[in-house]
């Protein structure tokens, strides 16, 4: 396996839809892609379970996660910061 590839985490940007458990909020990350047949423009989303510390984020605020050890059950990524538009 190549050096620069190993030990890359994945980053990603969505918006905070859910902030009601203890340290931890739902992220969505909505993706574009085009139809390959029909060449529309489709957009899924997904959601993760980030952990979250010292920051207090309000839903619908866009912010930046990363990927990281499993630190619950569902939970695998980690706030990295709040996104400023």
């Amino acid at each position: 396996m190549n050096k620069d590839v190993r030990g890359t985490r994945k980053i990603r940007e969505g918006v905070v839809v859910s902030n009601k458990m203890d340290k931890t909020v739902t992220v969505l990350v909505e993706r574009k892609f085009r139809h390959p047949h029909f060449e529309k423009v489709i957009i899924r989303g997904k959601k993760y379970y980030a952990h979250v510390d010292n920051i207090e984020l309000a839903e619908g605020q866009r912010v930046k996660i990363i990927e990281t050890r499993p630190l619950s059950k569902l939970k695998r990524w980690r706030v990295l910061e709040v996104c400023t538009e």
